[in-house]
């Protein structure tokens, strides 16, 4: 009776942090499952009440590492964003505000601000955030870097658009805030080239082969063995490449060729396992693809023997001419080996079909002979 006595405060203490724990939303989800958080509150407070204050210019406050803080709000920008246009209030976002004066900002730095709310995005798009789990932005920032992007990096705070009303040309912009070096390279890449140049939507950004919310990069990904299969989402497109001229052989040929095959066999035994077998970001380039025409690029005709060297230092001369391509032989390009091919495709299923019909023949004759034999025997 003593020790049940001594147990009931600790039993008490226990349901106090748990009813604690879920009224912050700080539930313990299982392992695979999305993060659990609140729903956003309901709107208590109208949004008109809030630009008493924060519609006025020049509000703002310093932060202790010396930033400014702006907290004046673009009314009309906040209006037409996705949010706005869907009535969501500011605290419904902002849900530790619940009158004036407002609680003490703990933040040290702007970035500290914008680390402590990018997860009241979890509450309505918690798939979305669950995704982002293990992609490398998320992991740079769980090993200490604090600069890694978060939700409203990319999205932005007041002002978010949807994804289908924005420019083709924002996906390699935004981007571009922290990866300016790439960015530069890709713009003057045959793909950057198209789309920042021209506008052209067929081209892949940096989402087609990197991912939205799941980002992959060299460092935690098979990526280097998955750009064939990244790549033939659109050099295997009939259609799409139909329109530009190009031959939808550049998969198949590289899959049936000497590096191809390495790369489908291995791949099947130890999936994963890393080779040295060249894929089409070795010869082609990464970010700086260029069209086999351009005189910069790598795999332009003069240039291509020092990207054989590569994986073939002792390579020299004419090395690199005994490669066809990604193009099947035919009689104007690589004739030769057009007509060896043709006599080998004529000359081994006549031979083979011949002895066949030898053997088949002969094994007829013998039966009947036997035949034969048995009935005069």
């Amino acid at each position: 009776m003593k020790t049940q006595r001594l147990a009931i405060p600790f039993i008490l203490l226990g349901m106090v942090i748990a009813v604690a724990l879920l009224s912050t939303g700080t539930g313990f989800a299982q392992a695979g499952e999305p993060p659990q958080f609140p729903p956003a509150p309901e709107p208590g407070i109208d949004n008109q009440e809030c630009l008493t204050c924060h519609g006025l210019p020049d509000q703002q406050i310093t932060l202790p590492s010396g930033e400014i803080l702006y907290l004046t709000i673009d009314e009309p920008e906040y209006a037409h964003s996705v949010h706005g246009r869907d009535g969501y209030a500011c605290v419904q976002c902002h849900s530790n505000i619940t009158g004036y004066p407002h609680p003490t900002l703990e933040a040290e730095t702007r970035r500290d601000v914008t680390l402590s709310m990018y997860y009241t995005c979890a509450r309505c798009h918690a798939d979305k955030y669950s995704d982002s789990t293990d992609d490398v932005h998320r992991m740079a920032h769980t090993a200490g870097n604090a600069n890694a992007a978060v939700c409203s990096d990319c999205h932005g705070a007041h002002n978010v658009q949807a994804i289908d009303e924005q420019p083709v040309t924002t996906t390699p912009e935004t981007c571009e805030r922290c990866h300016s070096e790439i960015y530069n390279r890709y713009a003057e890449s045959v793909h950057g080239s198209a789309l920042i140049g021209e506008g052209n939507s067929d081209v892949p950004t940096c989402i087609d082969c990197h991912g939205v919310h799941t980002v992959q990069g060299p460092h935690n990904s098979p990526l280097r063995l998955d750009s064939p299969l990244i790549c033939a989402e659109c050099h295997a497109d009939p259609e799409l490449m139909d329109s530009y001229g190009i031959s939808t052989d550049v998969f198949d040929t590289y899959v049936a060729d000497f590096h191809g095959t390495t790369l489908v066999l291995f791949d099947q035994e130890a999936e994963g396992q890393a080779l040295n077998t060249p894929v089409c970001i070795d010869c082609h380039g990464v970010h700086d693809i260029r069209s086999s025409s351009d005189p910069d690029s790598s795999i332009y005709e003069s240039n291509l023997i020092k990207t054989c060297q590569k994986c073939h230092p002792d390579a020299e001369g004419t090395f690199s001419e005994a490669w066809l391509g990604h193009y099947r032989p035919d009689p104007q390009k690589f004739p030769v080996v057009y007509f060896v091919e043709l006599f080998y495709r004529i000359f081994i299923p006549v031979v083979l079909g011949g002895m066949a019909i030898l053997v088949v023949m002969d094994f007829t004759r013998r039966m009947y002979n036997r035949a034969q034999e048995s009935r005069h025997g």
